[in-house]
């Protein structure tokens, strides 16, 4: 029985070697993450990147590009929307820009805007680099943001369809003088808005923006910029909907709204808030609701984005 045991014990600590040995030979690195400076169209700009656990024996990734809302930064949207759990389990790289003075040229008169700065030039061009000197798969580059990075990524759709594959917005529509009206893109682009109905800063019914700083402008309603992509990418006009799980008791409800059959299989989706504020889902509740409203807890928009995301390919 004794020379039995020890035999067992034996077998099972060569096994657990081999495993070891195993993973060690495999050889992959922890999750890195690392601010870059550029010099793009003569401005000096820059990005956090991270790359995720493994990513040195990864073949091409997607790329998600996580747009910070205005007066934000590339920290705070990691905090806001971190996708760093989804990386690292799904390859995927993500890329965090800074706007100068911490907002971006999204159709509206923000700092950048009246500057004459060129966040679509930027993108295309830091797309550019970031194919030449990482892993990505240029078939699938995603765009999402909060708030002016919303709007930016709104967009970027509009303006860089050849490049982007979707994208995915928060809190934010489109800008309806300029923006909106000159809105054609060459390719369908599937579009995910996610807004609550509560926003005190950005009007889930649209109009003259007031509030939340001195960028103003003329803006899309929720329903306006998803019958405006329902248009562009051909879409059914009827959708099918769902009432999302009220797990939470927190005062929020969801309702999906998808609107499919669009050209190339694009699709149009709706998520509405109700009583939900200028917020990220599940996301960090930057500040208190008194100010920005309530953040829901029924579902997680990093999850929701990239499972819309991965859908598509350009």
């Amino acid at each position: 029985m004794r020379v039995h045991i020890i035999l067992l014990a034996i077998s099972t600590l060569m096994c657990s070697c081999i495993k070891e040995d195993a993973l060690l030979s495999r050889g992959d690195k922890p999750g890195e993450q690392k601010t870059i400076n550029l010099t793009i169209d003569g401005i000096d700009r820059s990005f956090i990147i991270y790359l995720p656990e493994g990513f040195n024996n990864a073949d091409k990734m997607p790329l998600i590009f996580a747009i910070h809302g205005g007066s934000g930064t590339p920290d705070g949207m990691i905090t806001i929307a971190n996708f760093k759990p989804i990386a690292d389990r799904d390859k995927v790289l993500l890329v965090y820009p800074a706007g100068i003075q911490k907002n971006w040229n999204d159709g509206r008169p923000t700092t950048p805007n009246q500057l004459g700065i060129n966040d679509v030039s930027f993108f295309n061009k830091l797309s550019d680099y970031l194919i030449e000197n990482y892993p990505v798969d240029e078939a699938k580059i995603y765009v999402t943001g909060i708030s002016n990075g919303g709007f930016m990524s709104s967009r970027l759709a509009c303006e860089l369809s050849n490049r982007i594959a979707a994208i995915a917005v928060v809190a934010a529509t489109m800008e309806a003088t300029t923006i909106a009206p000159n809105c054609n893109p060459s390719l369908p682009v599937p579009t995910l808005y996610i807004h609550g109905t509560a926003d005190p800063l950005v009007p889930f019914t649209g109009g003259q923006m007031t509030a939340g700083g001195t960028a103003g402008g003329m803006i899309l309603s929720h329903f306006q910029v998803i019958d405006k992509w329902i248009t562009i990418n051909g879409c059914n006009s009827t959708p099918t909907i769902t009432d999302l799980p009220d797990f939470s008791n927190d005062g929020t409800t969801i309702k999906r709204r998808v609107y499919s059959g669009g050209t190339n299989g694009s699709e149009v989706v709706s998520y509405v808030v109700l009583n939900g504020g200028h917020t990220w889902p599940q996301g960090y509740q930057y500040l208190s609701e008194a100010i920005i409203g309530k953040t829901s807890q029924d579902m997680n928009a990093c999850e929701i984005a990239w499972a819309f995301f991965k859908k598509f390919k350009r």
